[in-house]
């Protein structure tokens, strides 16, 4: 079709712009974020400033610089007072300045910055608080000589160690939990990333539907004026330049166009498949593999795992990728099957509701699986457990 056009076709005609389904009319312009733009500094570029503002003296604001630039992302010293003043090429100093210097910008913004480890960054915070604040020696007390078992939620240890009562300790623990442990964090680094989602579904007239962001999808045209050169030059060469040209740029026209409509017949496929997610959630989510789309649509795996990679759809539920929809499967007792993202999200669900003084182990939630008829090994649930950055059930116990 397309090599049999003439030069002097309306190539709107053919390729409009408009020609996908859209949603736009049942999408608000408040549904996706809009980058106003902002000043982005890094934390060392912060710190830079205050030490600017601070009255150092020469030598003083030299070793400052040394010392910031010693500090990471999370806001610790990435390497020893010792080797920071090794590094100074400034005579009559000592090391003993160097902490001094180190001190003083340990009580800059934020505080804690630039702490030698978590001990040092949590005592540091604590002496910025107002002497008389409750069980602040307390709270010293298990930093300095306890951390360990904080660490591990042994509170029964620490009740002993401490001599503390159960409500004191709960109080004093309190307080250490609103410490901060990466205070560097707090201070914007990277310019953050937007996603611009290639697809959109929404329910309308109780049917999911699914439509390309037309925002997303180039709009090319034909320049009439260069297409229509090669009709009147009189030197053969330039007219057969042209029209090789023209021939390359209407089939990239048709290659973005059957891309396009790829990922539609795609998108709408998982939607169809997965309309129990879009409506409960994660524990209704189906298992999909690739070949299971791609029979569906009559194409290939890997032309499924193409336009499926870094593609994301924007839903009621947020944005996903499409690859994110596909997942292995368990049997279970009753001859069905369950997705794993399902069995992740159920796990997620039966940590956040138990008890928190006697938190649920692997093996009881492998075996609390089992009676719902999904039969996984306690390390499967282990390693689901710990995808969802929740840790093992003697961390997550608590007092209250």
């Amino acid at each position: 079709m397309l090599s049999e056009l003439p030069l002097d076709t309306n190539w709107e005609e053919i390729y409009p712009s408009d020609n996908y389904p859209t949603l736009t009319n049942n999408v608000s312009d408040n549904d996706f974020p809009i980058y106003q733009g902002e000043t982005l500094q890094t934390l060392q570029d912060y710190l830079s400033w205050q030490s600017s503002l601070t009255s150092f003296t020469e030598i003083d604001a030299a070793i400052a610089t040394a010392i910031i630039d010693a500090v990471d992302d999370s806001g610790y010293l990435s390497t020893n007072v010792e080797d920071i003043y090794a590094g100074l090429a400034l005579a009559d100093i000592t090391q003993e300045e160097v902490e001094i210097v180190l001190k003083r910008i340990q009580h800059f913004d934020p505080i804690g910055v630039a702490a030698k480890n978590l001990k040092d960054c949590f005592l540091i915070q604590l002496s910025a608080l107002p002497r008389e604040t409750p069980f602040l020696k307390e709270a010293k007390l298990i930093i300095n000589d306890h951390l360990e078992l904080l660490g591990n939620r042994d509170f029964r240890q620490l009740s002993r160690k401490t001599k503390l009562k159960e409500t004191a300790l709960k109080e004093v623990i309190a307080m250490i939990q609103r410490l901060d442990p990466k205070p560097g964090q707090i201070i914007q680094t990277n310019e953050p990333q937007y996603i611009v989602p290639d697809a959109l579904v929404r329910k309308i007239d109780h049917d999911w539907q699914v439509a390309l962001n037309t925002e997303n999808i180039p709009r090319l045209k034909i320049n009439q004026h260069y297409a229509s050169l090669g009709k009147y030059s009189d030197n053969e060469e330039d007219n057969q330049c042209i029209r090789n040209n023209l021939q390359d740029a209407k089939w990239l026209i048709k290659s973005l166009e059957s891309r396009n409509e790829t990922l539609l017949k795609v998108a709408q496929c998982i939607v169809e498949n997965q309309q129990q997610f879009f409506e409960y959630g994660e524990e209704y989510m189906k298992p999909m593999v690739l070949a299971d789309i791609a029979y569906q649509v009559d194409m290939h795996e890997s032309t499924i795992s193409r336009v499926t990679s870094q593609k994301y759809l924007h839903s009621p539920r947020g944005i996903f990728e499409l690859k994110y929809f596909f997942s292995s499967h368990v049997n279970t007792d009753t001859g069905g099957e369950a997705s794993s993202i399902a069995i992740r999200a159920l796990v997620k669900k039966l940590i956040a509701a138990e008890n928190t003084a006697k938190p649920l182990s692997d093996n009881k939630l492998t075996s609390i699986l089992a009676e719902q008829g999904i039969q996984i090994a306690r390390r499967t649930v282990a390693k689901y457990r710990e995808s969802l950055s929740i840790p093992p059930s003697h961390q997550r116990k608590k007092l209250i």
